[in-house]
């Protein structure tokens, strides 16, 4: 027991820093690690949620989910999923409409089924 005291003397400094990293990291994670996770980085932009909401009033389509991604040079790719896109006339329509609203290419749109 005195080796033990005699070493958390010796090592004091030490000892208190790491209960501030640890304090540190404990704060850290209440304040920015309570949220779940999974969503991170899944925020809709204000594109996307247009893009969703004139999907939804389109003949034939119901639910609709879409996706943009974007690199340096403007929009990378399109994900569209929604009720409705297993029926080849409203798949084309969703096409035609994403292409249009975005001014992109058709072969960066990928539709999906839900």
């Amino acid at each position: 027991m005195k080796r033990v005291s005699e070493w958390l003397k010796e090592q004091k400094k030490l000892i208190i820093v790491a209960v501030l990293i640890v304090a540190l990291i404990i704060i850290v994670f209440l304040f920015f690690g309570g949220e779940n996770s999974s969503s991170a980085g899944t925020a809709k932009t204000a594109e996307e949620l247009r893009l969703t909401a004139l999907l939804e009033r389109m003949d034939g389509v119901g639910d609709a989910d879409v996706m943009i991604t974007e690199d340096e040079g403007g929009i990378a790719g399109v994900v569209v999923v929604c009720d409705g896109a297993d029926r080849i006339m409203v798949r084309n329509d969703i096409l035609n409409a994403v292409s249009t609203a975005l001014n992109i290419n058709k072969n960066i749109i990928a539709i999906y089924s839900m």
